[in-house]
């Protein structure tokens, strides 16, 4: 039998509630990719839509309650719209930025989805992007992206203006292979996903190397392709192990402490749809959530989440809230799984 997650002393989480339901647009999600936790007390998640082109594209507005605000960023290549909108943050002038992968920019919004500024193009030069796909600011109003395809985080003012880049390809001390999500610790320092080099990396934010967490493979304290990071103020470190479909926890020093594999329950927004949609609750009601999943390959965690509608399918993103909550952006079930602080 599956464990859900590492029973063990070393705990630290325990699952909540989720969010979300699948929709093409408006109410709802379309492979969301991450969540800004904003000071207004509302939930910025952005949608990618199966393929390119298609209406799903856009920025939902929800709170932790399931109130649904609207939708903004639609997509298009005007001032406003998106194409595959990747990261998002909320900055100190409250505004919310957003990373497009394909027009390689930044655009930054009011919390009522208005346009403000958008900054980027596509090289590789200092300012240029080729494939941006993770975004924080520090205390300073800076903003740092992970220039993903180009190996390299790079650090600006809130204005767009280049300040440094920090890290080059490669495998080595400091180095970075698509480096993925990133955050800033209450410590005050830089956490990256080293996508390709299934690791975490830690800088300090001048861009000096500090230190790197995890190996490859699918033991405990090991990655296959890490997308996320977040650190709590204990140092703990949260970790989307995107290729094991699960989350890790790790201590200030990168011991492994937890990992979990998914506990969704149904969301309000779920729930609300098969109660109206009888046919599709009755359906839901004789069938095996839980299916016998034996026969699978051990080494494939992929095929075992998509049998087994509770566990993760594709974490892109963590993000903790103010109260030491963990946001879980479960990409593939179309929700936001969240975990409650035990210890």
């Amino acid at each position: 039998e599956t464990e859900t997650f590492t029973k063990n002393e070393n705990n630290v989480l325990e699952y909540s509630f989720s969010l979300g339901i699948l929709a093409m647009e408006g109410r709802g999600f379309e492979y969301p990719t991450d969540i800004a936790i904003a000071s207004n007390g509302r939930l910025y998640v952005p949608n990618r839509a199966r393929d390119a082109g298609q209406r799903g594209v856009r920025i939902t507005v929800l709170d932790e309650a399931s109130e649904y605000y609207g939708t903004f960023g639609l997509i298009g290549n005007d001032e406003g719209q998106l194409i595959a909108p990747m990261a998002i943050t909320e900055d100190k002038l409250k505004r919310i930025l957003v990373t497009d992968e394909y027009s390689n920019q930044v655009s930054a919004f009011d919390h009522d989805g208005n346009f403000i500024m958008r900054w980027g193009e596509y090289g590789d030069g200092n300012g240029q992007f080729n494939t941006p796909s993770g975004i924080v600011t520090d205390h300073d109003n800076n903003v740092y992206i992970t220039d993903t395809r180009n190996h390299r985080i790079q650090k600006f003012t809130e204005d767009g203006h280049f300040i440094l880049s920090i890290g080059n390809k490669g495998s080595g001390a400091g180095e970075m292979d698509l480096p993925w999500g990133l955050t800033i610790s209450p410590a005050g320092e830089l956490y990256v996903a080293d996508w390709g080099n299934d690791r975490i990396l830690r800088f300090s934010l001048e861009g000096n190397y500090i230190e790197n967490y995890g190996s490859s493979g699918i033991g405990d304290g090991e990655f296959r392709r890490p997308s996320g990071v977040a650190v709590d103020n204990r140092g703990y470190i949260y970790v989307s192990d995107w290729g094991n479909e699960r989350v890790q926890v790790l201590d200030e020093k990168g011991v492994f402490l937890q990992k979990l594999r998914g506990e969704s329950s149904l969301s309000k927004w779920a729930a609300h749809f098969l109660d109206t949609n009888s046919e599709e609750g009755d359906a839901r009601k004789l069938a095996n959530l839980e299916p016998d999943t034996s026969f699978l390959d051990a080494h494939d965690p992929h095929a075992e989440s998509a049998h087994i509608e509770k566990f993760f399918w594709a974490p892109l993103s963590v993000e903790l809230d103010g109260e030491g909550r963990l946001f879980v952006v479960d990409s593939n079930r179309h929700r936001i799984q969240i975990y409650n602080q035990i210890s």
